[in-house]
């Protein structure tokens, strides 16, 4: 299943290029963007220091903890048993994709105020009621889950918080959507992969014509789960690239398909 839309960034963002819009994927690190502007809105000291432990309450009861190995970053996992800023955490769970920073960064807030994020950018299906790994809760039925449409509404309401922008362009992995752009092209992405799912959520600023918005999500037997090597991450590069090159007519037109 692959699933394409493309909306400019101005205005209400409505999109221009569709191919099943609303299909519901799971969410792998996609929803990691919900929870960084839930905890940004939250009101919480980001200045503050935080216990840097690997054990987080199931949303069904019990504990559950990270396995290292499922982790794109080894920085947190350094820290395990010390404390760091939740500033520092936010921003790995962002530019390094940290599943652990990303728990912990949940548990300092709300769950409700994560769905708050989501209600507020317009999202109609997606959803993301516990946290990575927790897999007592999804053996239960509590699924992550978004749609390609809902991710373009939830990186469209980030438009008047720039710091969190900021952070979507200092994404280190360098792949699937930004692969598809010619190099140096400024774009506030975030990207998820998991065995048997790749997603990943863009804004681009192409230097010739207006910024748009682009969020392509596959599941599917290419995805292999793996970081920078993963063959759906070409299939989503070149579907990037192939908006690129029509970039110029994003300006106009809503709902139509493509593929």
């Amino acid at each position: 299943m692959l699933s394409v839309v493309v909306a400019p960034w101005a205005g209400e963002a409505e999109p221009v290029f569709v191919r099943e819009p609303d299909e519901l994927h799971d969410a792998a690190s996609t929803m990691k963007v919900a929870v960084l502007a839930a905890l940004y809105r939250s009101g919480v000291e980001l200045d503050a220091e935080v216990p840097v432990v690997n054990r987080f309450a199931s949303v069904v009861g019990g504990e559950f903890g990270n396995d290292p190995a499922w982790d794109s970053d080894p920085l947190p996992w350094e820290l395990v048993g010390t404390a760091a800023p939740l500033r520092l955490l936010a921003e790995r769970m962002i530019t390094h994709s940290s599943n652990l920073a990303t728990n912990l960064c949940l548990a300092q807030i709300d769950r409700a105020t994560v769905a708050e994020a989501w209600r507020r950018a317009g999202a109609t299906r997606s959803a993301s009621p516990r946290g990575i790994e927790d897999y007592a809760a999804r053996d239960a039925g509590v699924h992550n889950r978004v749609s390609a449409r809902d991710l373009v509404r939830l990186l469209h309401s980030l438009g008047g918080e720039p710091e969190l922008l900021a952070l979507l362009e200092h994404n280190a992995f360098r792949v699937d959507l930004a692969a598809g752009l010619p190099p140096g092209t400024r774009i506030a992405f975030k990207n998820g992969w998991v065995p048997g799912a790749r997603h990943s959520v863009g804004l681009v600023h192409p230097e010739d014509c207006p910024p748009y918005l682009i969020a392509v999500c596959y599941t599917g037997p290419l995805a292999s789960g793996e970081d920078r090597t993963d063959p759906a991450a070409r299939l989503l590069a070149r579907v990037s690239a192939a908006v690129w090159e029509r970039r110029g007519q994003i300006g106009g037109g809503i709902g139509r398909e493509i593929g």
